[in-house]
């Protein structure tokens, strides 16, 4: 037997936010919904409503998928659909990961990831630390014109290694086993 979505599967889930009326909260009435955080920049009360209003301002009451907490204003979950944008959907959740971590390195005077930034700091996604050292020494030519008889490869420390190695760098659960590494800038 296969089973199949109730609904179509087009995109990752994309960060989104939603966005209310704020004239119409305070009486007592919800008018808003959902939106892609990619796609709110431009929300008005005519949009929330899908008609002329006289109301007058547009608030965030919730988030889903952003690496803040609170309710940020328009503006600034606007601003996280571009970040969310310029790293893309396969990157996101290390972005997210780097916020998280509260290492990450802000754009100017803002709370926002300077994402060149992150692009130079991510290391990828491993199952453990232990394996990004591994592959690393092999990248940096560790034990390079050695044979594996040699004394330095036979009695290397590799735990010591590994753990005064991590003090340079952010590493974060993926959620799902792995690590996300960062190196620290």
């Amino acid at each position: 037997m296969v089973l199949t979505p109730s609904v179509a599967i087009t995109a990752p889930d994309v960060p989104a936010a939603w966005l209310g009326c704020e004239a119409c909260y305070g009486a007592g009435r919800l008018v808003g919904r959902w939106y892609p955080v990619t796609e709110i920049g431009d929300v008005t009360p005519e949009t929330l409503h899908g008609h002329p209003t006289t109301h007058e301002e547009v608030v965030c009451m919730d988030t889903d998928g952003l690496p803040v907490d609170g309710e940020p204003s328009q503006e600034t979950a606007a601003r996280w659909g571009e970040i969310y944008e310029e790293v893309g959907d396969t990157q996101w959740p290390a972005l997210c990961a780097w916020v998280h971590s509260g290492s990450y390195i802000a754009e100017g005077d803002t709370d926002f990831p300077s994402v060149s930034d992150f692009e130079e700091a991510y290391a990828g996604c491993w199952d453990s630390f232990r394996d990004y050292a591994h592959q690393l020494a092999e990248d940096i030519g560790l034990f390079e014109g050695l044979d594996s008889e040699h004394v330095a490869v036979r009695y290397f420390d590799w735990d010591s290694w590994i753990r005064d190695l991590e003090m340079d760098y952010s590493v974060e659960r993926d959620g799902h086993g792995g690590v996300y590494i960062f190196r620290s800038l």
